[in-house]
């Protein structure tokens, strides 16, 4: 026997009586039980975020890259979902599909806390609603308190007008998420601009472009759709709205953001 073979046989040798021991054993069953937890919440969490799964209690238990998936759906539509996100996560090599299709099902009310799921929509429409009052050219230095739940959004602080009151809570109401809007903000008649308020911004094409389209983007499913480009000010849509209301809705949310002349619509028929 040479001396490399002599080294390999012991190297050999003692990766074995090291795997007999348990502690190492052990160290290897803990590292896997990680690997397989952090699986199961990353499922978990994808399921609490989408809106079609997030009320259906689906279990998923992994065990070193085999997920089972167990619950009840009202549509196969909604089990096959269920298997799509299992499936795209790091790892995962089978997807045992045991999630029962009961057509009408409708999942039993398990608390009167808000789920994951939504507080992340809640936050997404506060973000959003901020944004469109920051954003408007009428509401410069208003500074409101907006909190969301379940949709409903409550609006608090002071403004110097009454029209700036419905404008701020049209804003809102016109905010894709919203189911309905508690407009506290009080009227005081006196300016609440502050010139910290803008500090710091540059009011170009390219913001207001962003700006018009992040607006859009926020109120209607079909903004995606919609070119929005500017020129000195002159905003610029191109596309095709589904009726008239819809046409008229995005004329007036364009026009709203600071820093917009005016709004061309050649380009954007219905």
């Amino acid at each position: 026997m040479t001396l490399l073979l002599r080294k390999f046989t012991l190297a050999a040798g003692l990766v074995l009586v090291l795997l007999s021991l348990p502690g190492v054993a052990a160290a290897d069953s803990v590292s896997q039980d990680i690997v397989d937890a952090r699986q199961e919440r990353q499922i978990w969490t994808t399921y609490a975020l989408s809106p079609y799964l997030r009320a259906n209690n689906l279990v998923a238990l992994v065990q070193s890259g085999r997920v089972r998936l167990t619950g009840t759906v009202a549509e196969l539509a909604e089990k096959d979902l269920a298997e799509v996100i299992a499936t795209e996560v790091t790892g995962i090599q089978d997807v045992d599909n045991q999630i029962m299709v009961q057509p009408g099902f409708v999942p039993a009310q398990q608390t009167t806390e808000r789920s994951y799921g939504e507080a992340i929509d809640d936050a997404a429409v506060t973000l959003e609603v901020r944004s469109k009052l920051a954003w408007s050219k009428s509401l410069q230095g208003l500074h409101a308190l907006i909190d969301t739940t379940r949709g409903r959004v409550r609006l608090r602080g002071v403004t110097n007008s009454q029209l700036a009151k419905s404008l701020a809570g049209w804003l809102a109401e016109t905010t894709r998420g919203v189911a309905a809007v508690d407009n506290q903000l009080t009227v005081t008649g006196v300016p609440v601009f502050r010139p910290e308020d803008n500090s710091g911004q540059v009011i170009n094409d390219a913001w207001i472009t962003a700006k018009v389209r992040s607006t859009l983007l926020y109120s209607l499913s079909a903004a995606a759709d919609i070119s929005v480009s500017t020129i000195g000010g002159d905003v610029t849509l191109t596309g095709k709205a589904k009726s008239g209301a819809e046409r008229a809705l995005v004329i007036e949310l364009a026009q709203t953001v600071r820093g917009v002349r005016s709004v061309n619509l050649q380009g954007y028929t219905f």
